[in-house]
């Protein structure tokens, strides 16, 4: 086996731009919400009105309103996964996810911060539980979950691209890169896990390294995929979006026997 010890690419942080290139191979594909008027209360008695055509999407929201891109993705018959890489207002996303049987969301607001602050994630997200006005809300509500801690996964985003993930704690997990760029780097980063519904979590990590924030949607009970984006500055220190998915293999996972993580 090689000698890696010397390597310099071990050495040489990689930008986002860089491994998120092509991470989106294995993704689910997309589909079209053409036609589709939603209106979502959020948890804080907030309205999120999207209407959307064949390619982008009118929303009102956050006291502010646009027509934007949006990017959807049936990630189950019923779940829809649904990104808006705002152009209306740079270095900002908005991602949906909703169900049309139990009317359940949850709504992912990602900002790049103007400047970067030493310790602290530069790309922040609020999160929001959310019903739709398609019918009566039903089911468990969407919220924070601890049913990852302890739990070991490998993702394959593209022929190129092999990650490991562990679950640490409510707060934080542990990534490293086994196949592409980023190959022999990992890190321990600031996670969001929110149970959507069975077998669905909503997973977010928020980088401290470099600026860049994800959302995924993680289905761990019904086929093995997942489905995310990435909002980030590229090497040119411009806000970039990037799509991603993939497989899920699970590795196993440990119960602590004394002392909880957080």
């Amino acid at each position: 086996m090689a000698d890696t010890s010397t390597d310099p690419a071990l050495d040489e942080w990689r930008t986002y731009d860089e491994f998120a290139a092509g991470i989106d191979a294995f993704r689910l594909p997309n589909t079209t919400l053409a036609g589709t008027a939603l209106t979502l209360t959020l948890d804080d008695g907030s309205i999120l009105a999207l209407s959307f055509d064949s390619v982008a999407v009118t929303w009102t929201g956050f006291e502010a309103a646009g027509t934007d891109p949006y990017d959807a993705v049936a990630v189950r018959d019923d779940v829809v996964f649904v990104n808006i890489p705002l152009e209306s207002r740079e270095r900002e996303s908005i991602t949906v996810a909703y169900s049309t049987t139990t009317h359940r969301a949850t709504v992912v607001r990602s900002r790049i911060a103007a400047e970067a602050v030493e310790g602290v994630p530069q790309v922040g997200q609020d999160f929001w539980a959310a019903t739709t006005d398609r019918g009566p809300a039903t089911g468990e509500v969407p919220g924070p979950s601890r049913d990852l801690i302890g739990k070991r996964n490998v993702y394959r985003y593209s022929p190129h691209h092999l990650y490991e993930h562990v679950y640490v704690s409510s707060l934080r997990y542990a990534w490293q890169c086994l196949e592409g760029v980023q190959r022999g780097h990992g890190d321990m980063d600031l996670s969001t896990v929110w149970k959507f519904a069975d077998g669905l979590y909503l997973f977010c990590f928020r980088e401290f390294r470099i600026a860049v924030a994800s959302v995924w949607l993680h289905d761990l009970g019904y086929q093995l995929m997942t489905t995310g984006i990435f909002l980030g500055l590229n090497g040119d220190g411009d806000a970039e979006h990037s799509r991603a998915g993939g497989h899920i293999y699970p590795l196993g996972s440990v119960s602590y026997p004394d002392a909880q993580p957080v």
